[in-house]
């Protein structure tokens, strides 16, 4: 594939009728009520860690029907090296995949991947690669415009913004102008658990829905830093952050789908953290701190959290434990964005690293690294409760779920 230098070039031709062909075909099947019923079938994709079995080779792939709530057998859609965080191009079929290494062609950089997805098998064809500009790129997220691909590196405590081409390939960094921002973000402060805060370690990076900021964790740090965002430039700079208690060490971050709050869970004490997000301004107050385990569990040690996510009718939280292997439900307070504890539901998995919402919001699924294996559960969205269904799905070391749009009745177009 030709892969454009300058970020407005064309793709390619044969390309470019591919991808506009499958925009419209889902456009119309969506605007006539046909692309999003309950049949609908997914592509889910499985990031994981790899080596030496029970490690895996890359990428694996499988299919979802909403239908049934059932995932069908996996294989290997490509191989990579730690591709630990997967994310979607908004338009076009690509899947962008973080490599989690120190190393990368001689030089101390992790690496960030982007691929083309076979509409028929949902396999992944490489198609460019940049280095993530520090050690150990953990997180990865790209705008809603497709302008932009964010990631953060916990290895060296930092983030990077890398604009796409038209064909959403990566673009290398942009370089730092004499008096103004460039794509790179070196991230400060440290906290007092002297094994794992002694310096930042940046966990995870989101923009904005507007595209004007990005919310990125520092565990490190003990911090949640906002950074002011260009989407047209590809810049990150520093703009404002809010603290988390000492000791937390926030991860991973989950803004509320239609109101001003977001949530971080603290990955080091067990906890999370609700905040007031102002959008306008890009200043987050934090409100809030719970425990994500019941009151109960007095021996910790070992435990840490990993996921979070609210619920798409934006009424329900959800916070995966590791060591317990148990996810936490929150209720939402919509009046005052605070939560309060429902309880938690095993995982009936080991060391559940992520978990993801599977389309339609009625079903989740769980990933339990040192289990290899995806656990599955019905969810009701008027109550938040899981129910564990007793089907799982052998994966290796699988550390990351993705979903893809609805599939094209027939043409099996993601």
């Amino acid at each position: 594939m030709t892969v454009p230098t300058d970020r407005n070039a064309d793709i390619a031709q044969p390309d470019r009728y591919r991808w506009l062909g499958w925009f419209f075909v889902t456009c119309i099947l969506s605007a006539a009520g046909l692309g999003q019923t309950a049949q609908a079938d997914h592509y889910v994709w499985f990031g994981c860690y790899t080596g030496k079995p029970p490690r895996g080779e890359g990428i694996y792939v499988s299919r979802y029907s909403e239908e049934s709530g059932e995932l069908g057998p996996t294989e290997l859609a490509c191989v990579v090296k730690n591709p630990s965080f997967l994310a979607l191009h908004p338009t076009l079929p690509l899947l962008y995949a973080v490599s989690e290494i120190a190393d990368l062609d001689g030089k101390p950089t992790g690496g960030i991947t982007s691929f083309v997805i076979d509409p028929m098998t949902g396999r992944l064809t490489q198609q460019s690669v940049q280095p993530s500009g520090g050690k150990g790129p953990c997180h990865l997220s790209v705008d809603r415009t497709g302008s932009v691909l964010l990631a953060a590196n916990y290895g060296s405590g930092s983030a990077i913004c890398l604009g796409l081409n038209t064909d959403g390939s990566l673009q290398p960094v942009t370089p730092p102008k004499e008096d103004g921002p460039g794509g790179f973000l070196q991230h400060s402060g440290s906290g007092p658990n002297k094994g794992r805060q002694q310096s930042p370690h940046g966990h995870s990076i989101d923009p904005t829905p507007d595209g004007r900021f990005a919310i990125s964790c520092d565990l490190g740090a003990d911090r949640v830093f906002v950074h002011a965002l260009d989407t047209n430039a590809a810049t990150l700079a520093n703009h404002s952050k809010a603290p988390t208690q000492p000791g937390g060490g926030p991860r991973h971050f989950a803004l509320h789908p239609s109101l001003p709050y977001g949530y971080a869970n603290n990955e080091l004490d067990m906890t999370v953290t609700a905040f007031g997000f102002d959008g306008k301004q890009g200043q987050l107050k934090p409100i809030q701190t719970l425990s994500t385990l019941p009151d109960s569990v007095a021996d910790r040690a070992g435990f840490s959290t990993a996921e979070i996510a609210v619920h798409p009718n934006g009424r329900f939280l959800y916070v995966s434990n590791r060591g317990h292997d148990s996810l936490a439900c929150f209720a939402i307070d919509e009046a005052t964005g605070k939560l309060s504890f429902q309880g938690v539901e095993p995982t009936h998995c080991q060391t559940p690293r992520h978990f993801a919402l599977a389309p339609g919001g009625r079903r989740l699924f769980a990933a339990g690294q040192s289990s290899s294996t995806v656990t599955a559960f019905t969810l009701d969205p008027e109550t938040g409760k899981l129910s564990f269904t007793g089907k799982s799905l052998k994966v290796p070391t699988p550390v990351c779920i993705l979903f893809s749009r609805p599939l094209v009745a027939d043409a099996s177009r993601p």
